[in-house]
Order: structure tokens, then C-alpha cells, then sequence
């Protein structure tokens, strides 16, 4: 069973930055490419950042791109999002989730293509 766990969320001013984290457990988490989600109050989930397998491809939603970065440490079992620039529209939960399949461009969003998901950890962003 794969466990995936959300840290680093918080409460900052627009314009701020915060660094999330996302633990995996399992001895595979190498072979498996890692997405970012947020969901605001009364929205759909929404596609934030993917990151193959090797950290070699990386693709953004429209709303984050140049602001966001996704990374990940395979000897720590960890995927990272680093968000600078935050606006208040960036107030929602955010998820991790492992993807068992390749994906490119815009494929790389469809929710349902990935197979674990975590808690969620919940960043507010203060205008």
C-alpha cells in the first residue's frame, strides 16, 4: 500500500512563498512519475504540476506556470512544490498523487490517471 503525505502548507501574504513537501513510503516511488493538485472551496480539482519519473519532464497548469516549481528527491522518497508569487486564488488544499502511467503535455492533468493520492494539505493565501 502506497502512503503519500502533504506538509508545508500554510497561511502566507500574497506575494509570499511556501515549499511543499510529499513523502511517499514504498521502495518504487523511483519508478513512478508524481503530480500536484489543489482544490478550492466549491471548485473541481484542479491540475497545479507533473514530474516524470527521472524529474527530467515537468509540465504546469496555465495559472502557475513561471511562478511554481515541481522537484523531486528519489533517495528521499519525496516530490516538492515551490511556490513563489502566491496570489489569494492560490487558496485551496493542495494533493499529491502518483501516477502509474507516462503522460505527456496536457495528458499529464487528467485526475483520473492517478492512482494514490494523499490528505491534502491545506495553503491559504491572504490578500
Amino acid at each position: 500500500q502506497v502512503q503519500l503525505v502533504e506538509s508545508g502548507g500554510g497561511l502566507v501574504q500574497a506575494g509570499g512563498s511556501l515549499r511543499l513537501s510529499c513523502a511517499a513510503s514504498g521502495r518504487t516511488f523511483s519508478t513512478y512519475a508524481m503530480g500536484w493538485f489543489r482544490q478550492a472551496p466549491g471548485k473541481e480539482r484542479e491540475f497545479v504540476a507533473y514530474i516524470s519519473w527521472s524529474g527530467i519532464r515537468t509540465y504546469y497548469g496555465d495559472s502557475v506556470k513561471g511562478r511554481f516549481t515541481i522537484s523531486r528527491d528519489n533517495a528521499k522518497n519525496t516530490v516538492y512544490l515551490q511556490m513563489n508569487s502566491l496570489e489569494p486564488e492560490g487558496t485551496a488544499v493542495y494533493y499529491c498523487a502518483r501516477r502509474g502511467t507516462n503522460c505527456f503535455g496536457l495528458g499529464c492533468s487528467i485526475l483520473s490517471e492517478y492512482d494514490y493520492w494523499g490528505q491534502g494539505t491545506q495553503v491559504t493565501v491572504s490578500s
